[in-house]
């Protein structure tokens, strides 16, 4: 039965040297109000990390602030606040986010994404720790961690003059970089173990991942990152039924399975001498990983006149499988 992965410390699953670092800076981090900016691929954990700087040394509240949906006229106002009659339809008037995170931390998640006009304010917040709601004369002092992340390379969005530099110095005081999921696997086998039991204690239904599913997420390459790899757990756990795991894996990892599958059969057909003139075609936008599996079966199978034992040995795969994929792929 999956447990809940040891050593998840400040909210991060795994034993990588990579993660061990990430832990370390986290402690350091926490002892300071200095900003923190975290830089990392969409899906890699930047708010997890965020919270465990401020759940070492809790102080306030934790406000998280979505850049990229402050857009529009009201932008500022979400952020700074506003006073009654600063514009149409302030019949009174509002706090913003800052006030909340007053006395805490405002995380404010894919800074990049941050109009350049807000920018401006929010270098001001961090040279004076003041800010002035919108349609108010008066600044106000504020006592606010700033912690920052984004997905972008932001030295370049400085050269492409969609960041300003100043900005971009004041944020980056301490960093921490979170690396893609595929550059550290040996943290994959935790990380699967804790959301099967995080899905588990959801209430979703229990299920025992195969070998072969285990393989293949063990394999994948996880563009969406951990993120990915949660919402594919949660999928499977959520459309699981007895008997028909294997096929409710999400499109991209079920390709990525078909293709793994195909490139073994490949090696084992094209090295075998009973099958001198067998060649599995390759994956194309013509011929399909199904065709391509399908005409590799029925190679085996021909030559081997039907015996299923020896096919799927030829094929390098178990009785079993072969079975499922000649009743998936109508063979009589």
């Amino acid at each position: 039965m999956p447990q809940p992965a040891r050593g998840c410390t400040h909210g991060l699953v795994g034993q990588s040297a990579q993660i061990a670092a990430i832990r370390r800076l986290i402690e350091k981090a926490a002892r300071t109000r200095i900003p923190v900016l975290l830089l990392g691929e969409s899906g890699t954990g930047k708010e997890v990390v965020a919270r465990g700087i401020y759940n070492a040394n809790p102080r306030g509240q934790f406000v998280p602030i979505d850049c990229g949906s402050l857009v529009g006229t009201l932008m500022e106002s979400e952020l700074f606040g506003h006073t009654k009659g600063a514009f149409t339809g302030a019949a009174e008037n509002k706090k913003g986010l800052l006030d909340l995170a007053e006395g805490g931390t405002a995380f404010f998640d894919e800074i990049g994404d941050l109009p350049l006009e807000l920018q401006v304010k929010l270098l001001r917040l961090l040279q004076e720790s003041e800010y002035r709601a919108v349609g108010s004369l008066q600044w106000r002092k504020v006592d606010v961690r700033i912690i920052a992340a984004t997905h972008r390379d932001l030295r370049a969005e400085v050269t492409a003059g969609r960041f300003r530099q100043d900005l971009y110095y004041r944020l980056n005081v301490v960093s921490i970089h979170l690396p893609p999921l595929r550059e550290r696997k040996e943290d994959l086998r935790g990380l699967i173990d804790h959301f099967l039991a995080m899905a588990r204690a959801a209430g979703l239904p229990e299920f025992h991942p195969s070998r072969e599913t285990i393989d293949t997420l063990l394999e994948y390459h996880w563009p969406g990152n951990v993120r990915e790899l949660k919402h594919c757990i949660d999928r499977m756990a959520a459309m699981y039924s007895e008997g028909t795991l294997e096929l409710e894996l999400p499109t991209a990892i079920s390709y990525h399975q078909e293709a793994r599958g195909l490139h073994r059969i490949a090696e084992s057909v094209e090295a075998d001498p009973e099958l001198p003139d067998c060649r599995v075609a390759p994956i194309s936008p013509v011929i399909s990983i199904p065709a391509s599996n399908r005409q590799a079966i029925a190679n085996a199978l021909a030559a081997t006149k039907g015996e299923r034992g020896k096919a799927a040995e030829i094929l390098g795969i178990s009785r079993t499988t072969l079975y499922r994929k000649m009743k998936q792929y109508n063979f009589d």
